[in-house]
C-alpha cells in the first residue's frame, strides 16, 4: 500500500521526477560501460600476451611492435632478416618461437604467415578440417567463419595490404583447409596460413616489404612471368634472404627476459620488446582517463542525489497537510518516513535499471565501432555481479541520504498545528 502511494507520489511533480531520472541514469550508464570495459580490455590484453615473454622485431616503437604482433591492431614496425632472427630462435634459452609475416588481408580480416605453433599457443583446436600443409591452405579464425560464411574448400583472393579496398591479388587464391574454435582471442579474427605463402605472393625478393609496410611495390609487366613460374615451384622455410616482422618468444628461465633487451638492442639491427611490460604502461595511460570520466560519473550521481533531495523538500512543503490527513487516518510517525524513504528509493531503482540497459547499449556501439576498426568486439551483456552489486548499493545509498532529511521532517510533523494553518 505504502510503495503503490509513494509510486504516485513520486510523479506528483513529473519534470523532477523525470530530471532525477536522467541524471542517475546517465552517472549509471558511464560506471557500467566504464566497469564492463575495464575489465573485458585487461581480460583481452592478458589473455593474448600468455606464453609470449619477448617479442622480437625491427627497430622503432616497443608498444607499437607489441600491439601489431600480439594483437594485430596496429601497423608492424617493419621487416627483419629470417635468417638472422633464426640465431636468436635457436638459442638455448628459448623454450618456443614462432615467427610472424605479415601478408594481406581479406575484407579486412588480416592474412598472417605463421607456423602451426600459434595455434597451439592460443589453445585453438581446428573444429572442422585440417591445420594448412601447402602454401595457400589456411586456417580461418571461428570468427571469420560465421561472419563471412567461408565454409572448407572455399577459395578466395586477398587484398593488398590492411585495407578492405586494396587492389586484389588474384594471381593465387587462398584455400580453406580449416577453421579454428572460437577462443575469445586474437586468432579468431585472423587468416592462418604458411610463412612462404606469403613470400610467394609478394615475388619472394629479399628487399620486398611485406604488404602494409611503406615501400611495397607490385610486380609488373615482365616479373608476372615470375609469378607463373612460382605456381611450379612453391617456395619453403629454407629459402635464403628472406624476410619476416616478428617473432613472439617464450623463454626457459627469466635470465633470458632480462638479459637480451640489451644484448639484441647493442648487436643486432632488431629489438625485443616485452608485452607485459608495453601492457602495463598501456593500461596506465587508459587508466588515467577511465578514472577521470569515473570521477565525472560519481560527481553527476552526487548531483542526483541533491537533486533528489531538492525535490523532495520542496514537495514537503505543499504536503503536510496531505502527511496530516494519513496521521488523522491512523497512519503512524514511522509509516510517513517510510513514505519519503520508498519515493526515493523507486527513484534510484529506476534511474540504475534505465542507467544498467544505456550503459549496455553504449557498449555495443562502442564494441561495433571496435570491430570494424580493429577486429575488437566487447560483451556488452555480461554481468560483473560484484561491481555492479556495489553500483546498486551506492546508487541506493545516494537515495538513502537524499530523504533523509525530508524524512526526518515529516516524521516530526506537528498535525494540530498543521490542520489549525490549513
Amino acid at each position: 500500500m505504502i510503495t503503490k502511494l509513494a509510486w504516485r507520489n513520486i510523479w506528483f511533480k513529473p519534470l523532477n521526477t523525470i530530471l532525477s531520472i536522467i541524471l542517475l541514469t546517465s552517472s549509471v550508464a558511464i560506471i557500467t560501460v566504464l566497469v564492463l570495459l575495464e575489465k573485458q580490455f585487461e581480460e583481452k590484453f592478458t589473455n593474448n600476451i600468455d606464453g609470449v615473454d619477448l617479442v622480437l622485431g625491427a627497430q622503432g616503437s616497443p608498444l607499437q611492435l607489441i600491439l601489431s604482433s600480439v594483437y594485430q591492431v596496429d601497423a608492424p614496425t617493419g621487416n627483419i632478416s629470417y635468417d638472422s632472427a633464426k640465431v636468436w630462435m635457436q638459442h638455448p634459452f628459448v623454450k618456443k618461437a614462432i615467427p610472424l609475416a605479415f601478408g594481406d588481408n581479406y575484407r579486412g580480416y588480416k592474412i598472417l604467415g605463421t607456423t602451426p605453433d600459434y595455434l597451439e599457443k592460443y589453445n585453438a583446436k581446428i573444429k572442422e578440417g585440417r591445420i594448412y600443409e601447402k602454401n595457400f591452405e589456411v586456417v580461418i579464425g571461428g570468427e571469420i567463419a560465421q561472419k563471412l560464411n567461408l565454409k572448407i574448400g572455399d577459395e578466395f583472393f586477398g587484398s593488398h595490404g590492411d585495407a578492405e579496398e586494396g587492389e586484389v591479388h588474384d594471381h593465387y587464391a587462398y584455400k580453406v583447409v580449416g577453421i579454428s574454435e572460437i577462443t575469445g582471442k586474437v586468432v579468431d579474427n585472423l587468416i592462418l596460413c604458411t610463412i612462404p605463402s606469403v613470400w610467394q605472393m609478394h615475388g619472394g625478393h629479399e628487399e620486398s616489404p611485406v604488404h602494409g609496410e611503406e615501400g611495397h611495390i607490385h610486380e609488373d609487366g615482365d616479373e608476372h612471368l615470375q609469378h607463373e613460374h612460382e605456381h611450379h615451384h612453391d617456395m619453403t622455410l629454407n629459402e635464403p634472404g628472406m624476410e619476416i616482422t616478428a617473432v613472439l618468444l617464450q623463454f626457459r628461465n627469466k635470465m633470458g627476459i632480462v638479459t637480451w633487451p640489451r644484448i639484441i638492442a647493442q648487436n643486432t639491427k632488431m629489438q625485443v620488446a616485452s608485452p607485459a611490460i608495453e601492457v602495463n604502461r598501456l593500461f596506465s595511460l587508459f587508466g588515467i582517463g577511465i578514472e577521470a570520466l569515473r570521477y565525472l560519473a560519481y560527481g553527476i550521481m552526487l548531483i542526483s542525489g541533491i537533486s533528489i533531495f531538492i525535490a523532495l523538500f520542496n514537495t514537503l512543503k505543499e504536503r503536510k497537510n496531505e502527511f496530516a490527513l494519513l496521521r488523522v487516518n491512523g497512519a503512524k510517525r514511522f509509516q510517513l518516513l517510510k513514505l519519503i524513504m520508498i519515493e526515493s528509493i523507486l527513484l534510484c531503482i529506476v534511474g540504475f535499471i534505465f542507467g544498467t540497459i544505456l550503459g549496455r547499449i553504449a557498449l555495443m556501439l562502442i564494441s561495433n565501432s571496435a570491430e570494424q576498426d580493429f577486429k575488437f568486439s566487447f560483451n556488452p551483456y555480461e554481468f560483473i555481479w560484484k561491481k555492479e552489486g556495489i553500483l546498486f548499493g551506492l546508487t541506493l545509498l545516494v537515495g538513502f541520504f537524499a530523504a533523509l532529511i525530508p524524512a526526518i521532517k515529516a516524521y516530526q510533523l506537528n498535525i494540530s498545528k498543521t490542520l489549525a494553518n490549513a
